[in-house]
Formats: structure tokens, sequence, C-alpha cells
């Protein structure tokens, strides 16, 4: 996979994290994901590679573009493996809250899991807990396990889970291990990346959320030496059949890391649309704007904070205008 994708697909993630900013706190989240949507597949048609959607906006059928199936790119260079979510958090960005990302992961042809759309349980961590954590055991047991390998008291460790009612019983928990919840309105693909920063302040991510959403995370989470693992929730007759399409006859299996995403080179990038612990949303000032996006690549471990100063009078079509 040529590293330029790298800056290429940058470019990708600022034009969608620019083209739904304009619909922070509006109240309507699907304006701003088809601002989102419409900006990052423009874009995808200048990027030199041969890619196809694997985790997307939905079946042909469901999504007008950015589907999954669809061919990106130029049609020149090289065959990849594409993983997108043109705004991450769309409750988020429509209520002017934090932690709004536009994210794609792209590795190589076969590389990136064709996961269902269904919920799936999930626990990830950074780098410091990697192989001590188990998705099946109690959760009081990964609590210490975390905070032993990160040489804190259970105290002191932050959980994330996104906040729902069927997390209740896991919440009383988490406090019950004498462990402290952030608990967030949506967006677990940027809470499972937290962990892997220090300066966030998390530790730990549980709970269930999109499988798709875990993909993504995953690649992230390959670039920066974390840990993902996960098991597929199906909660009706037509999600245990898709189940069964992929080969998993086994509800139980429990995926990790190679299962996500395999191989030995994956790259991510994400830009914040709002605020968060990690990136900054975007900033209009007058006719400019800024963004933040952070890309990573897994085969060089290089981590890249960009921040980007843009015109919008040069480009007019990358955002709603007032």
């Amino acid at each position: 996979m040529e590293r330029s994708l790298s800056m290429e697909i940058v470019r990708v993630t600022e034009a969608a994290a620019l083209s739904s900013a304009r619909w922070m706190g509006r109240g309507v989240k699907d304006e701003a994901d088809d601002a989102a949507t419409t900006a990052m597949r423009s874009v995808f048609d200048t990027i030199p590679m041969r890619g196809t959607v694997v985790i997307g906006e939905g079946e042909m059928d469901e999504a007008p573009m950015l589907y999954i199936g669809e061919k990106l790119g130029t049609g020149d260079g090289p065959g990849v493996d594409v993983a997108v979510d043109p705004l991450e958090g769309t409750d988020i960005v429509a209520q002017g809250s934090w932690n709004a990302l536009s994210v794609i992961a792209i590795a190589d042809r076969g590389s990136l899991l064709h996961a269902p759309d269904m919920y799936m349980d999930k626990i990830a961590v950074g780098p410091e807990a990697v192989g001590k954590i188990d998705i099946n055991a109690p959760v009081i047991e990964n609590l210490k396990a975390v905070a032993k390998a990160k040489n804190k008291d259970i105290e002191d460790i932050v959980a994330t889970v996104l906040d729902r009612p069927r997390h209740a019983k896991l919440i009383q928990e988490i406090r019950n291990s004498g462990a402290r919840i952030k608990l967030i309105p949506a967006g677990d693909v940027a809470a499972a990346i937290n962990t892997a920063f220090d300066d966030t302040g998390v530790d730990i991510l549980l709970g269930s959320g999109g499988a798709p959403e875990g993909v993504l995370a995953a690649a992230a989470l390959k670039c920066l030496g974390g840990e993902i693992q996960g098991k597929l929730l199906p909660s009706n007759n037509e999600e245990i059949a898709r189940c069964h399409e992929m080969g998993i006859t086994d509800l139980d299996k429990v995926f990790y890391m190679d299962d996500f995403c395999s191989g030995d080179d994956a790259i991510f990038a994400a830009t914040g649309v709002t605020d968060g612990e990690l990136l900054k949303g975007v900033q209009f000032k007058g006719s400019n704007a800024t963004t933040s996006t952070v890309v990573m690549r897994a085969k060089s471990g290089t981590v890249r904070f960009i921040e980007g100063k843009h015109s919008l009078q040069k480009k007019p079509n990358l955002v709603m205008q007032p």
C-alpha cells in the first residue's frame, strides 16, 4: 500500500468535516450526514487507488453513495479495502456536542472484516494493556487487569461507555468496582481511539455499539498498538442469517485484532467535526476554516497530527454557505 495514501485520505476526511460542521447544533442530523457523505465521495474520485467500500453507508439499495461494494478512486494505484464513516456522531453534530469525527480506514484488499450492520459487544484498550483483557471475563477482572498494566489503582481507571439503557447493568458493575465512568451520547470510534492516548484520560472502552464501527476502531488501534475484541450480538433471525452468511455459526465467536484487520498494514485518518478530547472541531473564521486531523499508519507506527487552514473562497462547494 502506498504511503502517500496517508495524506490523500486526510484530504477526504477534511472535506467531509468541513462540509458537515456548518450543521453543528442545528438539530438536523440527516442533513449533516448527507453533507459529509457527498463531500467525502467527491474527493475520493481524485485519489490514485482502486478502492472498494467494505464498511460504508449501507447496502447499494440503502445508500446512494459510499455503499458497500462501491468502487472508489481514479482506478490507478493499489487495490485497497475502504471503511468509512463520513460523520461518526450524527446526533452529536445535531446537538452541538463532543467528539464527532469524519473517519476513514484503508488496508490491503481482503484485509478488513466485512462486518454486518448489527450490534457488537466490545472491549478496547491502549498499548499498555494489550494482551491483558478478555471480553469473556467479568468486568471487574478486566478493570483490575488494566489497572495493573497501567500501574494505577482501580479507582483511577476511567471506562468509557455509551449512555444507553442496555448498559445499566454494565454501568453498575463498573461503579461497584470503584472505577470511574465517562458516559458518552455517541461516538464509540472516538472513544476506542482515546484509550491509546494518555492525555484523553480514558483507559478502557466497554459495552455494545455498531459492528462496523468496531472495524474502524480496530484499524486505528492497529496503528496505535492497542487492542479491541468483539462479539456480534444478533437480535433477530435476519441478523442471525447474516452471521451464517459470513460463515459464523458460533455466535459466541470472539473477534480479535487480526479478525478485524489482518495483514501488517492499515492507514487511518480522522478529522474532528466538533471538539473532543483528542481533536478540535472545525473552526470557521471569516473566509477561512481550520481543521484538526490525526492520521496514522500501522506498518511504520507513525502518528501525525495535522492542523489545516482552508480558504472557503477557494473551496466553496465543501461547506454549506451561511
